[in-house]
């Protein structure tokens, strides 16, 4: 404690020697209470004293810096020019970090009065909090409490300005047992998350390799926000579940699935701090953990499938409210699309095997998963927690269809590649089995599969699968063709298939036939519609782009995101009639594709009996 006596005694001896006047000494009011003599008490003395300079004198005995060795180096100090407040305030500056290391060395020391001593010294030192020489020590010693007393805490929440300078474990002693100030913090941190994860979506960079899903789990979330709230959360369970209470009440306000993304990147983040206080009371931790690293593989193999079906299946009964958890988690786009490319890999293998949907497990817990996770936002605001149920036809009438097409599409691509005089007269389908855009119509989860297949074949540069599924998109599942997660990496897949726009075929079938059908209703899709051109207008047939700039051109009502793209484009087609563009080469892509082998004598697949 003798650090802090010759702190105090330090800043009265810094405030004589300054003589300041009685205005700024009043900062030092706490002092009184200390049993130390201020500002006011120099006034009192300077003015009921006949002799100001002794009294001045006598003032700097009593409450300077009481060691004896120093009072004949202070003559010496003034030979030399140096002034008394200079060299009280470089010892009050050394005293004042050497007393914060000594609080820090105390609160992590091992005796039992630990924090004893360290209550007893904010007691002391609190009635200086508002100083700022002394401040930083008295919010040292609050940081190192581990329950600051309940009158000290309400003191600094009710100053906004030493509210603002208290440390973050200071903070969280007041939020915990403070819901709507704690809301506050947090509530600037979740918009920002929803602007960045948005922003994302509408990049300017279109690209198959760096899209909305290319960073790893890991990469996102050490992004700002993420690390903020782990920071703020620490080890309290208590502001854990009131952040997941926020994160559940704005997924059913505004059902935007980044609230769902952050969910599951929160928890992983504090599992990689080892925070076992809050990760062993998560009954989702494990789940998430064993998730997390299939979305980092982007598959689910069929090791990590039946631990993924243990924890659904380990599920008590009592305990079903964790079902909204776990479906808010499989809710997240990355685990959804996780999800949808190993069921587009399944099938893949199922072809080539020669068997049926039915009768793969791993594919059943697939969309068992993925209809969980649709089904979240149903089963938070029902509070009915149970599984939905899947449809058996999707299984048994939607999936066999699909099936189909992949086996049109493989065998119009083995007969092209056969002499002439081998060719069937047989000429590429133009339409889609009935079944198959019912159920993009109908059932979500069918709709789900149907929107990733066609993102499957617009990677394998297929332009006449392309061609054939895209008006069948114009009516889809709850509008999901339309979302902005599908057309950001429908936009980027089609950069794959940059050369065929230069035809007024193909470009009627992605702007006439899908794009342009909603652009007037949904801005999203006009801004998205801009962003490809943007990026391929100097592929684009000519007449073809004609036609689109007139067609979208921005009403007076447009928001500044899309005028300002459809005046990026106007430039760059101006640009481009001055200096023609030079043909770039298409560059090489690893996509990572597994091709599909189906027998030669293998039927269509068709509805199993």
């Amino acid at each position: 404690m003798i650090f802090a006596r010759l702190l105090i005694l330090s800043v009265t001896a810094f405030c004589v020697d300054a003589v300041l006047p009685y205005s700024v000494a009043k900062m030092f009011a706490g002092l009184p209470e200390l049993g130390i003599s201020n500002g006011e008490d120099l006034k009192e003395t300077l003015t009921n004293c006949t002799e100001p300079l002794k009294a001045i004198d006598q003032f700097q005995m009593e409450n300077g810096i009481l060691l004896p060795t120093l009072q004949s180096a202070l003559p010496f100090l003034d030979l030399h020019g140096t002034p008394r407040l200079e060299f009280h305030q470089s010892v009050f500056d050394e005293l004042r970090e050497k007393l914060m290391e000594r609080v820090a060395f105390i609160a992590e020391g091992k005796e039992e009065d630990r924090y004893t001593k360290l209550e007893e010294l904010l007691e002391k030192s609190f009635p200086l909090v508002k100083m700022p020489s002394i401040q930083p020590v008295v919010m040292q010693v609050m940081k190192h409490l581990p329950k600051v007393p309940e009158k000290k805490l309400k003191q600094v929440m009710a100053d906004k300005e030493l509210y603002k300078v208290c440390a973050v474990e200071v903070k969280r002693q007041i939020w915990q047992d403070n819901q709507a100030l704690f809301g506050d913090e947090v509530s600037p941190l979740l918009k920002q998350y929803i602007v960045e994860k948005e922003a994302a979506l509408f990049s300017s960079d279109l690209s198959i390799l760096h899209n909305f899903f290319s960073p790893s789990p890991k990469t996102r979330r050490q992004g700002e926000v993420v690390q903020k709230l782990t920071q703020m959360i620490g080890k309290n369970v208590k502001l854990y579940d009131m952040v997941l209470q926020f994160l559940r009440t704005l997924f059913l306000r505004t059902r935007n699935v980044h609230y769902c993304t952050l969910r599951a990147e929160l928890l992983m983040s504090l599992h990689d701090l080892d925070i076992s206080e809050i990760c062993s009371v998560d009954p989702c931790h494990k789940f998430t953990w064993c998730l997390d690293a299939c979305i980092r593989e982007k598959f689910v193999d069929a090791k990590r499938a039946r631990e993924l079906q243990g924890f659904l299946d380990g599920v008590k009964k009592g305990q079903e409210q964790v079902l909204g958890d776990l479906s808010m988690i499989l809710c997240d786009p990355f685990a959804s699309n996780t999800l949808v490319l190993s069921t587009v890999r399944n099938l893949q293998e199922l072809l080539s095997q020669d068997a049926l949907p039915r009768d793969s497990p791993d594919l059943l817990l697939l969309l068992r998963m993925l209809s969980l996770g649709q089904g979240a936002w149903d089963m938070i605001d029902s509070q009915v927690f149970k599984e939905p149920r899947l449809e058996l036809e999707v299984v048994t009438r939607f999936l066999p269809a699909m099936m189909s097409i992949v086996v049109d599409d493989y065998t119009y691509t083995v007969e092209q590649k056969l002499p002439s005089e081998e060719k069937s007269s047989g000429t590429y389908p133009t339409t889609l089995p009935e079944t198959f855009t019912r159920y993009l119509q109908d059932n979500r989860v069918a709709c789900e599969m149907g929107l990733y297949y066609v993102l499957h074949i617009a990677k394998q540069r297929n332009k006449n699968a392309l061609q054939r599924l895209l008006p069948a998109l114009v009516e889809t599942y709850n509008d999901m063709a339309f979302g902005d997660i599908f057309l950001h990496l429908l936009t980027g897949h089609l950069t794959l298939l940059s050369d065929e726009f230069g035809t007024e075929e193909f470009c009627a079938a992605v702007f006439d036939n899908f794009l342009l059908t909603s652009f007037s209703s949904k801005e999203n899709v006009h801004r998205h519609t801009l962003r490809l051109l943007n990026h391929l207008h100097q592929k684009v047939n000519q007449s073809s782009m004609e036609t689109l700039m007139k067609t979208l051109e921005p009403p007076k009502q447009s928001s500044e995101q899309v005028k300002e793209l459809y005046t990026q484009l106007s430039e760059k087609l101006e640009a481009s009639k001055r200096s023609p563009p030079q043909p770039e080469e298409a560059p090489g892509l690893d996509l990572g594709l597994h091709p599909v082998t189906v027998p030669t004598t293998a039927s269509t697949p068709t509805t199993p009996l």
